[in-house]
């Protein structure tokens, strides 16, 4: 395995690092280290918390404000990832998330509901500046999206929560 190998290894568990870190700081509500994993003028297509064609701070403002008191699990599978040089790159992600809203936030995919979970594919673009890779676009496309009903159970909020430094040592 040659040296280029090596760092391609790298730079694939890098990208890897940065979407495990979008998951984790969209249900754990850490808007502020979301909004630092992507490059200036990202673009956002298919997300509902922002219109296609948002950048990062109108998809970080339209997602803390609609998940504020949601319950999200975001898991994402299987990732295919290719080099378009030494500094960018795509990606293919297959995804599930579970969203339910609280209750002052209409669900406009399906009215009526509490929340729903869906099924699909995240297309993405990297670039590394300065040695980090970041998102520089971001499409949700779904498969299926199923509602959750009226007289689903409550959200718990007795649960252990998270440790946001964790990492930090």
């Amino acid at each position: 395995m040659t040296d280029a190998d090596l760092a391609r290894f790298a730079d694939i568990e890098a990208i890897k690092r940065l979407k495990a870190q979008y998951c984790r700081y969209i249900d754990t509500k850490q808007w502020d280290r979301l909004a630092g994993l992507f490059a200036p003028g990202t673009v956002f297509e298919g997300f509902g918390s922002a219109p296609t064609g948002s950048d990062e701070r109108a998809f970080v403002t339209g997602i803390s404000t609609r998940m504020k008191d949601a319950v999200s699990v975001h898991h994402v599978h299987n990732p295919e990832i290719t080099f378009f040089g030494p500094d960018r790159a795509r990606g293919i992600w297959a995804m599930m998330d579970l969203v339910e809203l609280g209750p002052d936030m209409p669900l406009k995919e399906f009215p009526g509901a509490r929340g729903y979970c869906g099924y699909g594919h995240y297309e993405e673009e990297y670039i590394r500046a300065d040695g980090i890779w970041r998102f520089s676009f971001l499409r949700l496309t779904r498969l299926r999206l199923d509602p959750m009903a009226a007289d689903h159970p409550p959200i718990r909020h007795d649960l252990l929560a998270h440790s946001p430094d964790w990492l930090d040592g």
